[in-house]
């Protein structure tokens, strides 16, 4: 008796080549294992890392059980403010890039699809803040408002809504004259149901890779404003916080300042890699 095979539909087996691609693998491991860490602080470490034992302090790497990856100038263990403090840098890197697509993704689609006067003052509204440098803005942000965790998301969403508003603008424009669009005009459909249903479902694929790839970026930008000290609390742990805190001991005490640094480097790879690896499955040209 023959047995048959069955094959796979051609989308199963274009989405199960995908998967294996090493770029996705690598990427969402890093990624996964990295928020996993961080969801699981609290558990892990319930003093949240703030425990001091000054009789421990700068105790190197890989010297002790207790303190695997060492301890800072205040005995506070460099592992538990890793984790704990990868908890603020996700969480300005995600809320802010959520913000800022929620909004650049409205202005982009009233600007592209109306024209006219709302894609004017939109658009030189967008190029005037681009022409503004970008840590003149952090500075009087932070002292108009001071340094705080939802004041920096704040000031992220207001600094990089308009890079999403231009690229979805870009796609409407091209869709806003497509045949299915007019045909959807002529049968009286609404401008807020053709907006949402048939151009926002065409237009996301940008976005959505610029949003995965500023993720990434974020979480640099909150390290970096951290370190200059116009980003989240000294006191609350953070990644950047740390490298700012050890950078008077990279000679004496190199741990306090690289195990940040690599948390953040392997974090950002993770995120990069998912955003290079959905750019390719997004693009219908790429044959890799």
């Amino acid at each position: 008796m023959s047995t048959v095979e069955i094959e796979a539909p051609g989308t199963v087996r274009i989405w199960l080549r995908r998967l294996r691609s090493l770029e996705f693998i690598l990427g969402a491991v890093l990624t996964v294992a990295m928020i996993g860490l961080v969801l699981a602080s609290g558990l892990i470490f319930p003093d949240g890392g703030d425990a001091m034992d000054l009789t421990a302090r700068l105790t190197p790497p890989f010297q002790s059980w207790a303190h695997p990856l060492g301890t800072d100038p205040l005995g506070r263990d460099v592992l538990a403010r890793v984790v704990v403090g990868g908890k603020i840098s996700l969480t300005v890197g995600f809320l802010s890039v959520l913000g800022a697509v929620v909004v650049g993704t409205v202005m982009g689609l009233v600007a592209g699809y109306y024209r006219g006067v709302w894609d004017m003052i939109l658009m030189r509204f967008a190029d005037v803040q681009l022409a503004l440098p970008f840590i003149l803005l952090a500075i009087t942000f932070t002292a108009i408002l001071g340094a705080d965790l939802w004041n920096l998301i704040l000031f992220m969403i207001i600094a990089q809504w308009v890079q999403y508003a231009r690229v979805m603008r870009a796609s409407v424009l091209s869709l806003r004259d497509r045949e299915f669009i007019q045909s959807a005009r002529s049968f009286g459909v609404r401008d807020l149901r053709i907006l949402l249903h048939h151009i926002l479902p065409n237009a996301y694929g940008p976005v959505l890779i610029l949003m995965t790839l500023n993720v990434a970026n974020n979480i640099l930008l909150e390290s970096s404003l951290t370190f200059l000290g116009l980003g989240v609390d000294p006191m609350i742990p953070s990644w950047g916080g740390m490298l700012a805190d050890g950078r008077s001991y990279l000679q004496t005490a190199w741990w306090v300042s690289v195990f940040p640094g690599l948390a953040i480097m392997l974090t950002v790879l993770g995120l990069n890699l998912l955003g290079d690896w959905l750019r390719d499955f997004l693009d219908p040209t790429s044959k890799a």
